[in-house]
């Protein structure tokens, strides 16, 4: 059963701006009333379940995984600012020079702040999780998959698991990398990282960098998968068909 509410995030910019959360609960949830469950955090909720709330008209379709598997699985997802630049600045870990737009502002830290201070708090009240660190996981895409690499870089107490689909990490290489090295990763980490083969030329700088990414991550020790997409592109739907398999890789 999926449930919707509004929500104002104050700590960050325009105030008072209402955004819909989702909170998606698995039939065992009812079954089972002794129960708890592991939880799925994704970033940019407005595609993750319903076409008719996506950003493009086309989600994750996650609902259609979650309900067609029947996974015993929590997932919550808060939708992303719809407002000027501010999807961009929520979702970077640091401030950067955008060619078109200039410079984008990062406010990553604080946007993981209220999600594990604020959001994820407020989800195992309300709900019966697994709070742990090792049933709690985080996804996101693109500019969310960037930041779902920063927080299996520096939120490793909350989360133990990620995915990171097409993140942009070409958005600033060196900073990236720098991430990367100041990165804290519990011995545990499991992250799946992917890219679609037809969106590598998307920008240059993507071939560069995303090698030493990877590189990293196993130096580091963190359980990586590391795919490229055949004939994948940068959209909600090619995402979509990748849920299965890094599903599985999380062991969700």
């Amino acid at each position: 059963m999926l449930h919707t509410w509004e929500l104002t995030i104050a700590q960050l910019p325009p105030a008072g701006l209402a955004r819909r959360a989702y909170l998606y609960l698995p039939d065992a949830y009812d079954e089972q009333p002794d129960a708890r469950f592991p939880v799925l955090y994704i970033l940019d909720g407005q595609n993750v379940f319903l076409d008719e709330d996506a950003s493009f008209g086309r989600s994750w379709r996650m609902l259609d995984y979650l309900t067609r598997t029947g996974a015993p699985l929590i997932v919550a997802a808060i939708a992303s600012n719809p407002v000027g630049d501010n999807r961009l600045c929520e979702y970077s870990p640091f401030t950067y020079r955008d060619d078109e737009l200039g410079v984008i502002e990062g406010r990553g830290r604080i946007t993981m702040d209220y999600i594990t201070r604020v959001f994820k708090p407020m989800i195992d009240a309300g709900v019966r999780t697994l709070p742990d660190r090792q049933h709690t996981a985080f996804a996101g895409s693109s500019m969310g998959g960037l930041m779902a690499l920063y927080a299996a870089c520096h939120y490793g107490r909350t989360f133990s698991r990620f995915a990171c689909l097409s993140p942009s990490v070409w958005v600033d290489p060196a900073q990236v990398k720098r991430m990367l090295r100041r990165a804290h990763f519990a011995p545990d980490t499991t992250l799946y990282l992917d890219y679609g083969a037809q969106e590598m030329g998307n920008h240059a700088q993507t071939g560069d960098v995303l090698p030493g990414v990877v590189q990293s991550l196993y130096a580091r020790g963190v359980n990586l998968t590391f795919r490229i997409v055949p004939h994948g592109v940068h959209s909600e739907a090619c995402w979509e068909a990748q849920i299965p398999v890094f599903m599985a890789c999380l062991g969700l």
